[in-house]
């Protein structure tokens, strides 16, 4: 019997605006190139993430919207975006490896960690995926909020970002919970 182990990583915890995402994969081997999503180009993962999704056993995304995260605060909303994701699997996995320090409440055991997607194949699989998924939406809500630059800071809290926070205000993606946007509202 194969004994699935999944990797899970969340992409978002940073930012001002949009949501916080993350993905579960399940790899049945290693794929070359795969690492902290944080240390490769644009390009690099976006050829990943294609190569992980027709090469993984399974994969599947979870997030937490705007109004969650300012609801519970971002850990909490980060680990039940996780929980989500690992829920949507095709597969129960035997075991569930995280990055970083904390773990969501699901049925199977899970152990976090720290700098995992560097040491674990299917945490960098799943940084990949999450990375590649949010920084899309976030080219898409620059279309829906014009004059934000999503598509070029993605919600982080970049000078340029805070700049136009300040010109324009707050829109409907922004996290009302986060100082910089709560001290203009």
């Amino acid at each position: 019997m194969q004994i699935w182990i999944a990797g899970v990583d969340e992409v978002g915890r940073g930012p001002l605006a949009g949501p916080v995402i993350t993905a579960a994969v399940i790899l049945d081997k290693p794929i070359d190139g795969i690492r902290d999503s944080k240390k490769l180009s644009p390009a690099k993962r976006e050829l990943l993430s294609q190569k992980i999704k027709e090469e993984a056993r399974c994969f599947a995304y979870g997030r937490a919207e705007v109004e969650e995260i300012d609801t519970l605060n971002i850990h909490q909303a980060t680990l039940l975006a996780m929980k989500r994701a690992i829920e949507a699997l095709a597969l129960q996995p035997a075991e569930v490896l995280v990055d970083g320090l904390y773990v969501p409440s699901v049925l199977m055991p899970c152990r976090a960690i720290v700098n995992g997607d560097d040491l674990e194949p299917a945490i960098g699989a799943a940084s990949i995926l999450a990375k590649v998924l949010r920084d899309e939406e976030m080219e898409q809500m620059d279309l829906i909020y014009p004059g934000y630059d999503f598509a070029g800071h993605k919600g982080y809290p970049t000078p340029k970002h805070r700049e136009l926070l300040k010109k324009l205000g707050p829109c409907a993606i922004h996290r009302r919970s986060y100082a910089p946007v709560a001290a203009l509202i």
